[in-house]
C-alpha cells in the first residue's frame, strides 16, 4: 500500500475583532473548499456557510475547485454588507455637498 501525500496549508477566517488561521495537512490535489472543511473552522464559526462562500488564496479570489500547493492561505470571505462603488458615490456627493455649503 502507497502512502499518500500530503501538503501543508493554513485556513484563514477573520471578523472585525476575531480571527483563526488554522494548519492542516491535507492530501496533495485538495481543493480550496475541501481544505476549508477539513480544518473544522466551521465549528469555531458557525456563521461561515462554505458552500456560498467566496474564497481566495493569499488575497486573490480563486474557484473553490482551485487545487492547492504546499503553503497556501485559504482565505475565506465574509460577504459585503455595502456596495464599495455606492459607498464612494454617497461619500463624494457628501463632499460636494460640503463644500457647496462651505462657498455659500
Amino acid at each position: 500500500m502507497s502512502e499518500q501525500t500530503t501538503i501543508l496549508v493554513e485556513v484563514a477566517y477573520a471578523l472585525p475583532d476575531e480571527q483563526a488561521i488554522l494548519e492542516v495537512r491535507v492530501p496533495e490535489g485538495t481543493t480550496a473548499l475541501a481544505a476549508a472543511r477539513l480544518s473544522g473552522i466551521c465549528d469555531k464559526f458557525e456563521e461561515i456557510d462554505l458552500d456560498n462562500a467566496k474564497l481566495g488564496i493569499f488575497s486573490k479570489p480563486v474557484s473553490p475547485e482551485q487545487v492547492l500547493r504546499e503553503g497556501d492561505r485559504v482565505e475565506i470571505y465574509r460577504p459585503l454588507i455595502a456596495d464599495p462603488k455606492e459607498v464612494r458615490k454617497a461619500r463624494a456627493a457628501r463632499a460636494r455637498e460640503r463644500r457647496a455649503n462651505e462657498q455659500a
